[in-house]
């Protein structure tokens, strides 16, 4: 007899994290070169229809159909706060803060899901994952104020962040219990055609813009939609259906470390040792908060409640 399945379905929710952390990391690059030639809600509505046909076709190729009644609150909920506002506030926010205040504020959002999911999810904050957020979050400070010297920052642009990093955190917590009752790619799919709904009012702006905008920049919104979107929502979707909103927000901690990588690697930003030094404390901030405590004489095995999806 074999447990192997368990720790199977463990390590592929874990490699799909992975995949979203480091999408969504990149994502921040694309954004810098697609941002200097689209407006924030034309960018937003870009990228989402990008998502939605790629989300679609998949969607049809694999015969899933609609979801169940169930699953369309948290569908309507999410997609209207994460896909929507949260995208088109983020858009707008890092035109009027510099990118280190965008990081430090907007990495509330962790924060605030492990808060709602407990008050609404019933969900249990656990020692190891308030230490390794706390830890995260003084990385995630510590990465934006080392890239925050040449910068500009006001108020609209930190309350702007500061209604981004809600809506992602609302926009989790919704999204949630509608993965009960449909699969990532349905749940994904919708919720992007819904923020998509909501954006449509920036549809004549979006198509003035494509007439003038760079090939590039054009080329870094589809990117956006068919990577950032498609794939590391879906990606992300099939974890959070495995884990807690809370675990799975802690993760996230890892994207400003990340991003002080594909920085240097691709626009040649040589990191300073205080930003490298940020990063290492996301990392570690999100070992801690993945780790579980292992009972004392414990010896783990393949077919232990340790190895089991929920544990991810």
């Amino acid at each position: 007899m074999t447990n192997s399945p368990a720790p199977a379905a463990s390590r592929l929710a874990l490699a799909a994290a992975g995949v979203t952390v480091v999408l969504w990391a990149s994502a921040f690059v694309s954004i810098r070169s697609a941002g200097a030639a689209y407006s924030p809600g034309a960018l937003a509505l870009g990228r989402l229809l990008a998502g939605a046909v790629v989300l679609g076709c998949v969607l049809l190729i694999r015969r899933e159909g609609l979801p169940s009644r169930q699953a369309w609150p948290g569908i309507l909920i999410s997609g209207l706060l994460w896909f929507g506002v949260y995208m088109v506030v983020l858009n707008w926010g890092e035109q009027e803060v510099d990118a280190g205040t965008a990081a430090m504020v907007v990495n509330i959002g962790p924060i605030l899901i492990a808060l709602l999911g407990a008050r609404f999810l019933h969900e249990k904050l656990p020692p190891r994952l308030i230490a390794g957020m706390a830890v995260s979050f003084a990385g995630a400070v510590t990465v934006g104020l080392s890239m925050s010297g040449e910068g500009h920052a006001s108020v609209l642009g930190v309350l702007l962040c500061l209604l981004a990093a809600i809506a992602y955190a609302g926009g989790v917590v919704a999204q949630k219990p509608a993965l009960a009752h449909g699969s990532a790619l349905q749940v994904t799919t919708f919720g992007c055609l819904v923020g998509a709904v909501g954006c449509l009012p920036f549809a004549p702006r979006l198509l003035d813009e494509l007439g003038r905008a760079p090939l590039s920049a054009t080329l870094n919104m589809v990117y956006l939609g068919v990577f950032p979107t498609a794939l590391a929502f879906t990606t992300w979707a099939y974890a959070l259906a495995r884990t807690t909103a809370g675990r799975m927000g802690a993760t996230t901690y890892a994207v400003p470390a990340l991003v002080v990588v594909m920085a240097w690697v691709f626009l040649g930003e040589l990191p300073g040792l205080l930003t490298l030094a940020g990063g290492v404390l996301c990392l570690a901030g999100v070992a801690v908060s993945r780790s579980r405590p292992k009972p004392p004489g414990a010896v783990p095995s393949a077919g232990s409640a340790d190895a089991t999806p929920e544990k991810v």
